[in-house]
């Protein structure tokens, strides 16, 4: 499992995420996975691009998870 510090923001979008932990090269194809279904957070498919992400949530995705804190 991987962490992800929001180092002092209240949130960050789930497009974001993806492309800063470097499970994707661009928030373009970030944007076209979520759209098609492929990410989880919470234990739940995303659909929302821009959706806020806050600590304490997992976000899931090819294999690997997210904790973000």
């Amino acid at each position: 499992m991987n962490e992800f510090d929001l180092q002092g923001r209240e949130h960050v979008a789930l497009c974001d995420l993806l492309k800063l932990t470097g499970l994707v090269h661009s928030g373009g194809t970030a944007k076209l996975l979520i759209a098609d279904g492929q990410v989880v957070v919470d234990g739940q498919v995303e659909l929302r691009k821009r959706c806020k992400i806050r600590s304490g949530q997992v976000v899931e995705f090819g294999g690997e998870e997210i904790r973000v804190s």
